[in-house]
């Protein structure tokens, strides 16, 4: 390794995303969820500068992202195999211009074991022309947020879950992250959102968005699931201090209140899952009051970027969002 894992905001070389591919999985949300993607690749290529690389398995999801991006600039569209779409987790994190690593991945903690998901990983650094670094233990790229200077945000609940790597203590994780990530300071968070499977994954909790900048949701509307779990996170994020010894600035963005899924159930509906492009921040919105709001909040903190809203209410019916179906490469 040549030094830690790079901040999102740092230089890309491409960034890599999965296309919905499988029927049976996405059902009457397929369609719309694929339309989802394809703004979301339109939107990396154009506004935000980036080299767009769409992994799509079999013929028929090949032939559905041709219908919608073929021919586009900046857009490449690639067979691969895969469970499914969720790139961040499944595949490499890339620690630096061609250099990737790779950890074991088990369906988050055994709850959706896909086959072809095992085998992202290569296929994204293959891909990537990037050596590839192994380590045997559970882990996904959604569970932690890097500030490229050494300093990794987690949350508890997921990455000392049992489900993961049993018997893990903080000390644990935190010798890990360095031999394998070259983290030199691990902030730990609690609890993760209501209603996400992936048992609290921190991209939808807290982000860095600048050196020694936190962001986090504040509680929209009186319903909102997660409010206790917002006010907790920016409370420890406002105590703590990063690895060059700053302590960290927290900035608020509203969050999309209470979403639920078709029973009435709050689903894990977070505008922190935004992905920071060259040139551009994308962020999911769910045709909630908020969204607008959210938007203005990233405004301020990424004044050199376009900030784009884009609906990600499809995708969310899978478990996730933009961060979640994507992984940067760095330039």
């Amino acid at each position: 390794m040549i030094g830690p894992v790079p901040a999102e905001w740092s230089p890309h070389r491409a960034v890599w995303l999965g296309f919905p591919s499988h029927p049976e999985l996405w059902q009457d949300d397929l369609e719309p969820a694929r339309d989802e993607v394809a703004a979301l690749a339109r939107a990396l290529a154009g506004p935000g500068a980036e080299r767009v690389r769409l992994m799509a398995r079999g013929e028929a999801a090949m032939a559905a992202a041709r219908t919608r991006l073929g021919g586009e600039a900046g857009i490449e569209i690639t067979p691969a195999d895969f469970g499914d779409v969720w790139l961040r987790d499944t595949g490499p994190i890339f620690t630096g211009a061609g250099e990737a690593s790779a950890f074991r991945f088990n369906g988050w903690g055994g709850k959706y074991r896909l086959e072809g998901d095992k085998g992202v990983a290569e296929q994204v650094a293959a891909g990537a022309c990037a050596t590839l670094a192994r380590h045997d233990f559970v882990l996904e790229g959604g569970a932690l947020d890097h500030d490229g200077a050494g300093t990794v945000l987690t949350t508890r609940q997921c990455l000392l879950n049992p489900n993961r790597n049993p018997g893990w203590r903080e000390a644990d994780a935190e010798a890990v992250l360095a031999a394998s990530l070259d983290a030199r300071k691990v902030l730990w968070l609690g609890d993760g959102l209501a209603g996400d499977h992936t048992d609290g994954h921190v991209d939808n909790l807290a982000r860095f968005v600048a050196p020694g900048v936190v962001a986090c949701p504040l509680a929209f509307g009186p319903n909102d699931p997660n409010a206790d779990v917002y006010d907790q996170a920016a409370e420890a994020l406002a105590g703590f201090a990063d690895a060059e010894g700053r302590r960290l600035r927290v900035a608020r963005i509203p969050s999309p209140g209470r979403v639920n899924d078709p029973e009435g159930r709050p689903i894990a509906a977070s505008h922190m899952n935004f992905l920071i492009a060259n040139q551009a921040v994308i962020a999911p919105v769910y045709g909630e009051r908020a969204g607008a709001l959210a938007l203005e909040a990233l405004n301020e903190l990424f004044p050199d970027r376009a900030v784009i809203g884009l609906t990600s209410r499809a995708l969310l019916t899978g478990g996730g969002s933009f961060h979640c179906i994507s992984q940067q490469e760095p330039a």
